[in-house]
């Protein structure tokens, strides 16, 4: 995996200690009140910071990582191109679920995310979908380029591929954040699916669809290049905060959801990261193939004068 420059490492690896940070609070010292009344005051401050902040601030710190990293491979235009809709478009189905039930269900958020939009939906949501939706429609746009299939097949597949993943990635989020020992959001509809509709799933299957879509249509205004060769960062993203999901699922006896989340999610995210980074090792090799072959033809093609024997 190539080496992720200054600014994105730093925020990438702030965004994962602070999912770290906000596990042990939930996990650890959340169901045990006596190690936090056994905490020195600056632990009992931290702690209560983390329980009130910490969801907002590692869900800035992805976002400003993926949004410096878009900024730096594809380019002003592909990053706003992406961002823009990711953030639009999810705030308007979180809002409409939020006050219709469709296309989730019935559902609220609670405290813990930060400041909500119209009395609903905490600003964060939206820039989570963002941040994982790029990083899944990125991993299988770089990996579908990489094969030999018509450039329609690269765009649909890449949106149903990436909605997938992005979905794939709530299987796991979506109990576990809603049934903790202090939960983000609660379903006012309660489903089959460990308390949830499988509304939800088709309600995020097409919100991805369509801001992937839009943002598709708008990357065709000008060329692009995809930075085959440097999906750390989004694999990165994706697997840290699958990682953290399935962490509190297991750790709330939460296991079919993982199961599916790895076949649909965690599978793909690496097998698109393999097949981009193959596909430019190979065109590597064949651009060097073919410099040392028109060098050989440029040489076979030298004409040598030939000196004229005195008599």
């Amino acid at each position: 995996m190539k080496p992720i420059i200054s600014a994105e490492r730093f925020l990438l690896i702030g965004h994962i200690l602070s999912m770290a940070f906000g596990l042990a609070g939930l996990l650890i010292v959340l169901p045990n009140p006596e190690f936090v009344v056994n905490l020195p005051e600056f632990g009992k401050t931290a702690f209560a910071w983390s329980m009130a902040g910490g969801g907002v601030v590692y869900m800035l710190l992805a976002t400003a990582a993926v949004a410096v990293y878009a900024y730096r491979t594809l380019g002003l235009w592909h990053w706003l191109g992406f961002m823009a809709p990711a953030i639009a478009l999810s705030l308007c189905s979180e809002l409409l679920g939020t006050s219709t039930g469709f296309p989730f269900g019935h559902y609220r958020y609670l405290t813990g995310l930060g400041y909500k939009v119209a009395g609903l939906v905490p600003f964060t949501i939206p820039l989570s979908w963002f941040y994982l939706g790029f990083s899944a429609y990125l991993l299988a746009r770089a990996g579908l380029e990489s094969r030999q299939i018509p450039n329609w097949v690269q765009y649909v597949g890449a949106i149903a591929l990436g909605a997938t993943m992005l979905t794939s990635w709530d299987f796991v989020l979506d109990p576990a954040m809603s049934q903790t020992t202090m939960p983000f959001w609660i379903w006012e509809q309660p489903g089959a699916f460990f308390g949830m509709p499988y509304q939800n799933f088709a309600g995020w299957l097409g919100t991805g669809t369509v801001f992937m879509t839009v943002a598709t249509l708008l990357w065709k205004a000008k060329p692009v290049t995809l930075p085959r060769t440097q999906l750390g960062l989004p694999l990165a993203i994706y697997l840290s905060n699958f990682a953290f999901a399935t962490i509190m699922s297991v750790a709330a006896g939460i296991y079919i959801p993982v199961f599916l989340g790895v076949i649909l999610g965690v599978v793909p995210a690496i097998a698109f990261y393999q097949l981009a980074r193959a596909g430019a090792s190979q065109a590597a090799m064949q651009s060097s193939d073919e410099m040392v072959a028109t060098e050989m033809t440029e040489i076979a093609s030298v004409k040598v004068p030939i000196g004229v024997m005195p008599e």
